[in-house]
């Protein structure tokens, strides 16, 4: 993923915290990040040849669709070593599988040489700050025509103090991510729901390439 300001210490300020939440990322996660299974579902249904996951972490997607979609070839990159390192360990075996440790980018697709039938963000934009305009936009490049984007992530909040929260977990929900979303790609399920009563809204996204 795009990387903030590189810290005095060289590593970037999501370097350093992925190096400190990878080992009990996946034990953690599922109290809210909602909606990954309903990404994982509907990826299934497209029984897409050739999928890429951009912001992988631990594999927790990949490794749920592998065993849906076992003829699938999969590619999963993101930036963190650490998140790629557990990703590794958890899907390194698998022959349909390939893990890249790197930034998302033009570089990247231009290496791969593949079209994909589906590119996933699953809590990965919200993150890109700066960086998910550019992201989305890599992920248009290397769609196929009629590909799909799938994105799972964070949407928006009207509690200030949560905002504030996650901002310091490096996370912006502001709304800012549909709009860009639906200029790319032509909308096919497009859904936001409440999480916690309304303490935030997450966004469920599908859009295909025309």
């Amino acid at each position: 993923m795009p990387s903030l300001p590189d810290s005095p210490s060289g590593a970037s300020p999501t370097d350093a915290y992925y190096r400190l939440h990878a080992k009990v990322y996946d034990a953690t996660r599922w109290s809210f990040l909602f909606g990954r299974e309903w990404s994982v579902k509907t990826i299934a249904a497209l029984r897409p040849a050739h999928v890429l996951e951009a912001g992988c972490g631990t594999g927790r997607n990949l490794q749920a669709l592998q065993k849906l979609l076992p003829t699938t070839c999969f590619w999963g990159i993101d930036s963190s070593v650490d998140m790629i390192d557990r990703a590794n360990k958890k899907l390194g075996q698998q022959t349909n599988m390939q893990l890249i440790q790197g930034c998302y980018d033009e570089t990247q697709v231009a290496d791969m040489q593949t079209e994909m039938d589906v590119v996933l963000f699953s809590y990965a934009l919200s993150m890109f700050n700066p960086g998910y305009e550019a992201a989305m936009k890599t992920a248009i490049s290397q769609l196929r025509p009629g590909g799909s984007l799938v994105v799972v992530d964070f949407h928006d909040t009207n509690q200030s103090f949560f905002a504030k929260w996650m901002g310091v977990n490096h996370v912006r929900m502001e709304g800012h991510l549909l709009p860009l979303l639906q200029d790319l790609t032509e909308p096919v399920e497009c859904q936001t729901h409440k999480a916690y009563g309304g303490l935030w809204r997450y966004l469920c996204y599908r859009g295909v390439k025309v």
